[in-house]
Parts: structure tokens; sequence; C-alpha cells
């Protein structure tokens, strides 16, 4: 094993090589050849020296499950990076990050919208969010069941002028073959493309976020270009 410095980072460019072949192999298969695929690197318990030297290498989305080591980074890194909101969000700490994050990606329920809504307006900025949807109906994760997503869009649209929704975000359930949640990535797929065509206000569906370290290449196949990876960029983590 190879402690120094140089070595970490040999190593994250190795992991970020494979991932990026892997993407264009996932986006060549689906008949997307050229398309843009977003990593967001995700970073969570992993030290201030290894986010650096993944930036160096260009990966600019750092993405965060916990307000708390969202904060504490960007106290160290500042605004050079894109901050991304990925984990469960409270309402009750939107005001720490709502001028720091560029996407929040855990939009899942009226109350945070309203308090979403509430500190952009204060600030004259608009909160750029992502809708979570539990597609698989997982009774472990957050999210909205994909039928009542439309009506929840209409509701934000109708009363929440101050946020931006820029499209869906779902995660999967873990399998060991990923062709067994396949399906999960379609469905988000389909009604992404359902939403984009009633064109609401304020409404983009210009983002399917989904995929991680297991799954990304199925849902790549399936229209991801935002994909979340933590430990194949940075390996196995405690947490």
């Amino acid at each position: 094993m190879i402690d120094s410095k140089e070595g970490i980072k040999i190593s994250i460019r190795d992991n970020l090589k494979v991932i990026e072949e892997n993407i264009n192999e996932a986006l060549i298969k689906s008949g997307r050849e050229g398309d843009t695929v977003e990593i967001i690197a995700v970073t969570k318990t992993v030290d201030v020296d290894r986010i650096k030297e993944a930036i160096d290498l260009g990966l600019n989305n750092i993405g965060e499950n916990r307000v708390q080591e969202l904060i504490k980074k960007y106290d160290i890194l500042g605004k050079g990076p894109d901050y991304h909101m990925i984990g469960h969000l409270q309402s009750n700490k939107v005001k720490y990050i709502i001028d720091k994050v560029k996407l929040i990606h855990s939009l899942d329920r009226i109350s945070l919208a309203k308090e979403l809504n509430k500190r952009a307006k204060s600030l004259n900025i608009h909160a750029n969010a992502l809708i979570q949807v539990n597609v698989a109906e997982e009774e472990t994760k957050f999210g909205l069941k994909v039928e009542e997503v439309i009506p929840f869009i209409e509701n934000i649209v109708a009363k929440f002028e101050n946020i931006r929704i820029k499209g869906l975000m779902t995660i999967a359930p873990f399998a060991e073959n990923p062709e067994d949640v396949r399906w999960v990535f379609r469905s988000l797929r389909q009604l992404r493309d359902k939403i984009a065509n009633e064109k609401y206000p304020n409404v983009d569906m210009d983002i399917l976020s989904m995929g991680m370290t297991n799954d990304y290449k199925i849902a790549i196949e399936e229209g991801a270009n935002m994909i979340r990876i933590g430990t194949g960029l940075f390996g196995k983590r405690n947490y």
C-alpha cells in the first residue's frame, strides 16, 4: 500500500479513468455517444486533501449527504467547486446551505419546498432542486412515489416562485446484478419525459440524477446524465 500523497492521487486518477471509460461505453451502447454525463464526487467521510486531489483531476461537483459536513468542507474549500446536497434535507437546516449549494437532489415534500422558497426569496435567489422519487417504494428510503410526482410539481409551480425544478433523482435498491434494477432507471426516465411534455413554468427536466458505484452503467444506458460516485472514486470508507 502506498501512503504517500502522490500514491493516493494516482489511485483516484486510475479510478476516474475507469469510470470515464465505462461512461463512454454505456453512452455508445445506448446510442448517446457524445452526450455529457456529470460525475458528482460523493465525499462523505473523505478528507479535504483527497477532495482537493479529485478537484485537481477535474471533478468539480462535490456531493454531500449531511449539512454539517457540507458546511465544514465549504469553509475550507471555499466557492471553487460546485456543492450538491444529495442526502435527506431537514427543513430547519435549509438556512445553512441555501446560498452555498448549486443543486439540492432531495426535494421530496411540501414543507421542505416552503422553507426553500422562503429562504431563497429572502436572499433574492432561486433554489435549484431535483425531486427525489422512490421508484421502488422502499420503506428505508425517502422520496415520492411515481404517481405523486406530477401533483407535487403542480403544487410547487402554483405556490413557490423561487424554486426551480431541474429534474429528477432516484436511488435504486442495491442489487448484486445491476440488471435487476434497470426497470427503476427506465421508470424514472419515462416519468421525466412525461413531465417534460407538460412544459410547466419554472420546471426543466434537464437532469436525471441516477446511478451510483454499483449501477451507474445501467443508469446511463437508461438515460442518466448525472451520476453520484463515492466508493468507485475514493475506495471503501468506514462510516
